[in-house]
């Protein structure tokens, strides 16, 4: 899919411009929320840092887990509401962009058959509540990329 987007308005005051890459490919996102004891999150760094390890050695293009900053219950839906989330959790948010679909479900076949992430296929093992998590691929409709500011000599 190719997409072509008009420039973004971006603050004078900005050291970088975001500029959509006419012709641009567009990629594939695959999307995790997921609800976390907070006196969990330590386990869930170290496991996180090795997941992303090995999607970035099978191909991923971008890998990110956050943690939920400035997230509020809403009335009708939220993240805390997505997950059912429970006194002494916080929210997680992920995602991991691939170059394509195909792309994304080869190496989402292969992460699943890695040894090192075996063990935290238990739910024993696991720092979260795997059955509140949800997921989900997804196609960018928009794509852009920030353009770094020209290096002086």
């Amino acid at each position: 899919i190719l997409l072509f987007a008009s420039a973004i308005p971006v603050d004078a005051g900005a050291r970088r411009d975001v500029v959509p890459q006419p012709g641009m490919h567009m990629s594939y996102v695959d999307g995790f929320v997921i609800p976390l004891p907070s006196k969990n999150l330590a386990a869930y760094r170290k496991m996180a840092r090795l997941a992303c390890k090995i999607w970035m050695e099978y191909g991923a293009l971008e890998y990110r887990e956050c943690v939920a900053d400035d997230v509020k219950p809403g009335k009708l839906t939220s993240f805390p509401q997505s997950v059912m989330l429970k006194r002494g959790e916080v929210v997680v948010f992920a995602y991991i962009v691939y170059k394509s679909r195909k792309q994304r479900d080869s190496i989402n076949a292969k992460v699943m058959a890695d040894p090192r992430l075996s063990k935290y296929m238990d739910p024993k093992n696991c720092p979260f509540d795997g059955k509140r998590m949800f997921w989900g691929g997804f196609k960018p409709i928009v794509e852009a990329e920030a353009k770094a500011p020209a290096m002086s000599k």
